[in-house]
């Protein structure tokens, strides 16, 4: 089903065959994002990722969202912390138009003096809009807790003070370096065949630019005890992130710790889910999830809660990462966990969009395809006992930071709930 060809000049070539289906979503991916940024460039990718959709040579920015709009598709992208994505879906025998128009974006943008004001002034607005939502504002907050004084810890849209010192040399300099073959993937899937797809991105390869593959700093932290970030706002909702640092994609014990967070936080069936809303009605919102980088990961409990319920909440969070260190998971709790994992990778690679995001992710994550049947055998082989291995391993206080949105004036009194 999948199939990989590199170019002369680096260029990856992917492809998922889904003959059954009616539509094709198309990729470009370059490995870099916000954590190969210097402090001075701080959001240069994602002002990048906006300004491609501004105009190039040949197309105004109407022009290429007609092109592929008018043809029954769409268009997006995103900027994470180790790669970008521009991507697009329409019906299967319109490839050679999303291709022409990807390309074209990713080739030949002009960054327009006019242009780059004007998207400086829309992600400042990006940038109020995050600061509204408390939900997104303490995630920043927990990132810059987890990783001080280093790009991990930085936010992707930048400051109002980087955006300010980002010039069109910047970017266009920034794009050129980094932006080169060794790094882009061109990813399709959907129905189409993988000599098609090669032979068209064949034709335009040696327009992508060469150059070295670009580096990034690695992550390093020093902490002996949990650390504590409270932003002050008058809210009617606390808003909590608790993040713990564990192990990087590459690291074997990450399937075991896959299965921990469901049992943790997942679902509607978790231990966090049941105890802290159902039983005890302190959340209408908490749940876990699970970061991976190069060399880092966390696993992070996000909750929204009154904040008299700040302090039975924090403790009853404590209690389970707690619970998880001294006893293994019942073979009940296990299978259902398992069960359910395995479940959310057919499902998630039902379409073409995520069959198109598995390989992109699959191919800068780990620089080959860990395929879904693979995926599935090594959750298969996880034990309860491993389980409860990789909670001992992660949950140490000094490995804890949180970070809190609250009309709360002091965490007074909060460090000593992070303890196990």
């Amino acid at each position: 089903m999948y199939q990989v060809t590199q170019l002369k000049n680096g260029l990856t070539v992917a492809t998922a065959e889904m003959p059954h289906m009616t539509s094709v979503s198309l990729g470009l991916w370059i490995g870099v994002g916000g954590r190969y940024e210097s402090a001075q460039l701080n959001g240069v990718c994602h002002f990048i990722e906006h300004l491609l959709f501004k105009g190039t040579k040949k197309r105004s920015a109407r022009q290429i969202s007609q092109d592929v709009e008018g043809i029954g598709g769409y268009l997006n992208a995103f900027t994470s912390e180790e790669m970008t994505c521009y991507h697009s879906k329409a019906r299967h025998d319109r490839f050679d138009e999303l291709l022409d128009v990807l390309t074209d974006m990713f080739l030949n943008s002009k960054f327009d003096p006019a242009d780059i004001a004007k998207e400086r002034s829309v992600i400042k607005e990006e940038l109020a809009m995050y600061l509204d939502q408390p939900q997104h504002h303490v995630q920043e907050l927990l990132n810059e807790t987890l990783w001080p004084d280093q790009p991990l810890g930085r936010p992707l849209t930048g400051t109002e003070k980087t955006l300010d010192g980002l010039t069109r040399p910047h970017l266009v300099n920034y794009q050129k370096t980094n932006y080169v073959a060794s790094r882009t993937l061109v990813v399709a899937a959907g129905r189409l065949k993988h000599n098609q797809v090669l032979k068209a991105v064949s034709q335009i390869a040696a327009r992508f630019p060469g150059g070295p593959r670009p580096q990034f700093v690695p992550a390093t932290f020093k902490q002996s005890e949990p650390r504590i970030r409270l932003f002050t706002k008058k809210t009617e909702q606390t808003q909590l992130a608790l993040g713990i640092r564990t192990c990087s994609r590459h690291d074997p014990r990450r399937y075991a710790l896959r299965l921990l967070n469901t049992i943790l936080g997942e679902n509607m069936s978790s231990r966090l889910f049941q105890v802290v809303r159902e039983d005890r009605g302190l959340a209408y919102s908490i749940y876990s999830s699970l970061s991976y980088f190069d060399d880092a990961g966390t696993l992070n409990v996000s909750a929204g809660l009154d904040i008299d319920n700040l302090n039975k909440a924090l403790k009853l969070i404590v209690h389970e990462l707690s619970q998880l260190i001294k006893t293994a998971p019942s073979q009940a709790e296990f299978r259902r966990a398992r069960d359910y994992v395995i479940g959310q990778i057919d499902l998630g690679l039902e379409s073409t969009d995520n069959q198109m995001m598995w390989l992109g992710e699959q191919l800068l994550g780990f620089g080959k395809i860990i395929s879904p049947a693979e995926l599935k055998r090594r959750i298969s082989k996880v034990t309860p006992a491993e389980i409860r291995a990789v909670a001992r391993d992660f949950f140490h206080p000094e490995r804890l930071n949180l970070a809190l949105v609250s009309p709360l004036k002091t965490s007074k009194g909060l460090q000593r709930l992070l303890t196990f």
